[in-house]
């Protein structure tokens, strides 16, 4: 029963009606229209039109129906909802815009499409996984003998907290009861919040978009390491590398850009080494280059021509006259008509002719005509000469005419042989030389060997040739080192014999010597070569005492190994010179003494 003084409610609707004096209500519905007069409440928006004066209070849309009478004295109406319109005809369901949602998700939950969405709020912080949730707070129930209690209306309120995954939800709110008494309104109790749980730390709170602005500290700068302070030196030191690296880069190529440029162009400016400057041409007339100085002029080169055969040598000047000293067999190929031209250091040439020749010597003199100035060379003693000393050879090998080498005697008394191309031995030269290592090559045979002091004291001859040969030209070969010349002792006796007399005596001892001989020694012959006895009748020998078959090994106490050495033993000395032989006769050694005879040298 309404009432007295109420107005019935004009439709009945899941909405909150108007209660009566007295009776404070909220009218939170989402549909509610107006309140009686009298009635007072807030209503919330977007729901609640008007409220009856004195009607306050609080009714929660989850738990609240709609009342069936109102509260004596209340007065009100509810008037069909206008937020969608027209309303339907009563008894009628409005369609609803979209299908149900299962869930109840706002906006789309119940009661109905017609109610306004509510305001998106900000949810609480989600719970950790497996934290259950408060339950929600109950709606007030009304009190009794206060009237009927106002039709709960869905209220805008918080999300509550979504639990975790897998944790239950709790219990619905229960509805409140009004609180009744007379002329006094219900006060309806305050919602009790859900609790919240506290954040979750870790990463994850951050991240989360609902949550709520916290302060955040301002990022500091973290203090430099280690690493750090090796990175950058590490980054100095390649910037200091590769700096090095471009300038030497750089620095090669503008070196050899102005390399190529002083190359092709001669430089920048005129080149110009460093030299010495001009000195006095005088040399210590004991050094090589004294020496030369003062012995070339005297030194002349033969060329020799005639018989089909043709010929070059050197020999030096022995006086002012003209006299030239050289060696046999240079001058051979011109025979008794053959043509000799000699050159003077100075280039100067004149015709020379053969004033006497010995081939057992192998020594000749010839002489040029009309020519002035002449500069004798001087002449030494070979008997002076020692092993060791130094010697310098002149000559014009292979035609070089002034050729100047040096070296030392290398060995005195040296037994040579040498010629004998004619095969009856008429040509063969017995010389017992000086060995020197001064280069002798063809073409200074003749030339002169001189000392340390320019003097004359040997006659280049001959030399050993590689091959093992000795020739008085070398085969043509060359100088091994092994150089033999006359000694001037015997050369100057020759040559003054050839230029008073046209030919040399020869010391001979009046014997014939077995030349096949192989013991050690020099033995006489049984025989004669010329079918004569071997010992020369009235001769040095034969007044001596020798025999034939005696075999002599000494001479004046040197030994002898052949007959070779025994002849160049003796001539090396003057006839009328006196020898001492040490000679060997039925195995017993007798010595002899003898005076040289001579022959004429044919």
């Amino acid at each position: 029963m309404p009432a007295p003084g109420a107005d019935a409610p004009t439709a009945p609707a899941p909405v909150a009606e108007a209660t009566g004096p007295g009776v404070t209500g909220a009218v939170s519905a989402p549909a509610a229209e107006a309140a009686g007069p009298g009635v007072t409440g807030a209503v919330p928006v977007p729901a609640a039109e008007a409220a009856g004066p004195g009607v306050t209070g609080a009714v929660p849309a989850s738990a609240a129906e709609a009342a069936e009478a109102p509260a004596p004295g209340a007065t009100g109406s509810v008037p069909a909802p206008a937020s969608h319109g027209t309303p339907p005809p009563a008894g009628e369901q409005p369609k609803p815009l979209h299908d149900p949602d299962p869930y109840s998700t706002p906006p789309y939950g119940e009661p109905g499409p017609w109610a306004p969405a509510p305001p998106v709020q900000h949810p609480a912080a989600t719970p950790a996984h497996g934290v259950p949730m408060g339950a929600p707070p109950s709606a007030p129930e009304a009190v009794p003998g206060a009237g009927a209690p106002s039709v709960p209306a869905p209220s805008v309120q918080h999300l509550a907290a979504t639990p975790t995954h897998g944790v239950p939800m709790g219990a619905p709110p229960s509805a409140s009861e009004a609180a009744s008494g007379p002329g006094g309104p219900a006060a309806a109790p305050e919602s009790t919040p859900a609790p919240q749980d506290a954040p979750v730390a870790g990463p994850w709170a951050r991240y989360d978009p609902w949550a709520a602005p916290t302060a955040v500290a301002p990022l500091q700068q973290a203090d430099p390491v280690e690493e750090d302070v090796k990175r950058r030196r590490g980054r100095r030191r390649r910037a200091l590398v590769g700096g090095a690296l471009v300038i030497a880069l750089v620095s090669g190529v503008a070196g050899g850009v102005v390399g190529v440029q002083l190359e092709r162009n001669g430089g920048i400016g005129a080149v110009e080494l460093p030299q010495a400057g001009v000195e006095a041409p005088d040399r210590d007339p004991d050094s090589v280059a004294g020496i030369a100085a003062q012995a070339l002029p005297s030194v002349v080169t033969l060329h020799v021509s005639g018989g089909g055969k043709a010929g070059t040598g050197t020999g030096f000047v022995l006086d002012d006259r003209g006299h030239i000293l050289t060696n046999d067999h240079v001058v051979e190929p011109a025979g008794k008509n053959g043509d000799i031209t000699v050159t003077f250091h100075s280039g100067d040439t004149a015709e020379a002719t053969v004033v006497g020749r010995d081939s057992g010597y192998d020594l000749a003199v010839v002489r040029v005509k009309g020519v002035r100035g002449l500069t004798p060379l001087p002449l030494g003693n070979s008997d002076n000469v020692q092993v060791g000393d130094p010697v310098v050879a002149i000559g014009a090998p292979f035609d070089l005419a002034g050729t100047v080498t040096s070296g030392i005697i290398s060995a005195r008394e040296r037994p040579i042989t040498a010629g004998g191309e004619d095969g009856d031995g008429s040509d063969v030269s017995y010389v017992d030389a000086l060995q020197t290592d001064a280069p002798i090559n063809p073409g200074n045979s003749g030339g002169p060997l001189l000392d340390g002091k320019g003097r004359v004291v040997g006659i280049n001859s001959a030399i050993r040739s590689a091959d093992g040969g000795l020739d008085p030209e070398g085969g043509q070969s060359g100088s091994i080192g092994l150089g033999f010349a006359i000694p001037i002792n015997q050369g100057k006796r020759v040559a003054e014999e050839l230029i008073e007399h046209g030919k040399a005596a020869h010391p001979v001892i009046g014997i014939t010597l077995d030349m096949a001989y192989s013991g050690d020694g020099a033995r006489v012959a049984a025989e004669g070569g010329d079918g004569g006895p071997p010992v020369s009748t009235g001769g040095p020998g034969a007044k001596a005492g020798i025999r034939p078959g005696d075999v002599i090994t000494e001479v004046d106490g040197r030994p002898v190994r052949s007959g070779e050495e025994l002849i160049v033993k003796t001539r090396a000395h003057r006839p009328g010179d006196r020898l001492e032989l040490t000679l060997e006769r039925n195995g017993e050694e007798r010595t002899v003494s003898l005076v040289l005879g001579s022959s004429d040298g044919d």
